[in-house]
């Protein structure tokens, strides 16, 4: 069955930030791809590569959290404009340092941080608007929409990356990154204002902790998080890519990249039947085990393009999973946490990539590519049974109640505004 498009029909906000964040990050991806490659050809190491990671993984995880309070706490649009000129400015940071003789190696660290860190502030405001501007009973749609939005930049854009930057050199993709923020910030520029409510709790750090209290109190949502961490943090090969790249000419290393993408927006394309399946948790799990599965092979594939097979398999039960992730998010979390989950959320579809650049590489450094590969899929794997042992309220989710504790809880909550006023006289 083929995609549902109904969110792109009825919401103007909504088309207006698809459209602009699909240009915008046909841009980003450019960077995203160069910076390691621009690290490996500098420094010819693996771990340095890995090391990216680390750099991106600090800024994020503390910004996350502040980002998802000053989403439920202020105007998300404010939120998206102003993170999105920071992040157009550590672009032309990046361009700089291209063109320098000699690029400087703490640059690209600086800035990868600094991107990470603004992304932690915007990711939060970004996922927690979107259940203001479209129904809840898209969110499966929405889920698909916005994993084709990434899925095209991501296929086109390392390809070309990695022709620019073996062709050309780096400084051609950081100006087409730059020259592409263009659409993003006309986006968030028109959108509608979207302020907070106005009983929204005060960004302070007790407004940290109760969200992260919702969190943990609920199985379904810490699954998510938990299931997605590990396949990331073991299964993630990509910052060995430059390294497998380099004995099959330099220029090979953005069909890498791309055939993840190329699997995860197959999975998107035909993602009509996932608005069918309930058992959301359930769905989460198994294709997590097969992400991993799919990496083990591509660790044992001799060939050059039954690798890139393999790698396009794990990107479409990688998409399986997000879809459902981000399905349970957007149709059980109260819109008045709904920005502090989103942080949380983050942290946890982040952290594994970004740990798991750092692990691949360590591991790739002491015991070779191959071992760093197969040897991630197999813990992913295995970290997934575990997990599903011990989270059976994630296992036997259904979406259906999810929606309905969902209105429930928000009721509730509007009956208890209604109440105040007469506690107070009493």
């Amino acid at each position: 069955m083929l995609i549902d498009i109904t969110p792109l029909k009825i919401s103007r906000d909504y088309r207006l930030l698809f459209f602009g964040q699909l240009i915008s990050f046909f841009g980003s991806m450019m960077s995203f791809i160069v910076v390691p490659v621009q690290m490996f050809q500098l420094t010819e190491s693996s771990l340095m590569v890995g090391l990216i990671g680390i750099a991106e993984f600090v800024p994020m995880f503390v910004l996350a959290f502040v980002g998802g309070v000053l989403a439920d706490a202020v105007d998300r649009r404010k939120m998206l404009r102003l993170t999105e000129v920071g992040q157009t400015i550590v672009t032309a940071i990046l361009l700089g340092n291209s063109l320098l003789p000699q690029p400087q190696i703490w640059i690209l660290f600086v800035c990868v941080g600094i991107h990470a860190g603004l992304a932690g502030l915007q990711r939060p405001s970004f996922e927690a608007l979107i259940p203001k501007i479209v129904p809840l009973e898209y969110m499966t749609a929405v889920s698909a929409l916005n994993s084709i939005r990434y899925n095209v930049g991501a296929i086109l854009s390392p390809i070309i990356a990695g022709f620019l930057v073996t062709g050309l050199g780096a400084s051609w993709a950081y100006l087409i990154d730059l020259i592409t923020f263009i659409a993003s910030l006309i986006a968030v520029w028109l959108i509608r204002a979207v302020p907070p409510a106005a009983d929204a709790d005060r960004p302070n750090f007790e407004s940290i902790k109760k969200g992260f209290r919702y969190a943990m109190s609920r199985q379904e949502l810490l699954g998510t998080y938990l299931i997605d961490i590990n396949a990331m943090l073991f299964g993630m090969p990509i910052a060995l890519f430059p390294a497998i790249a380099a004995a099959h000419g330099g220029a090979s290393v953005g069909f890498l990249y791309s055939a993840i993408a190329v699997g995860a927006l197959i999975a998107s394309l035909t993602s009509g039947w996932a608005k069918k399946v309930y058992r959301h948790g359930l769905m989460i799990a198994i294709a997590a085990a097969l992400w991993g599965v799919a990496i083990i092979f591509f660790g044992l594939a001799e060939s050059f393009w039954l690798g890139l097979f393999f790698l396009a398999v794990a990107g479409f039960f990688d998409m399986i999973s997000g879809i459902f992730r981000s399905t349970i998010w957007n149709q059980t979390i109260p819109n008045h946490f709904r920005g502090r989950l989103a942080g949380i959320e983050m942290i946890s579809y982040l952290t594994g990539p970004m740990l798991g650049h750092a692990e691949a590489g360590i591991v790739a450094h002491f015991f070779g590519v191959k071992t760093s590969i197969i040897s991630g899929g197999i813990l992913t794997v295995i970290g997934t049974i575990v997990l599903a042992f011990l989270l059976p309220k994630f296992i036997f989710y259904d979406g259906r109640e999810g929606i309905k504790r969902k209105k429930r809880e928000e009721q509730e909550r509007e009956t208890m505004k209604t109440l105040e006023p007469s506690i107070e006289q009493i």
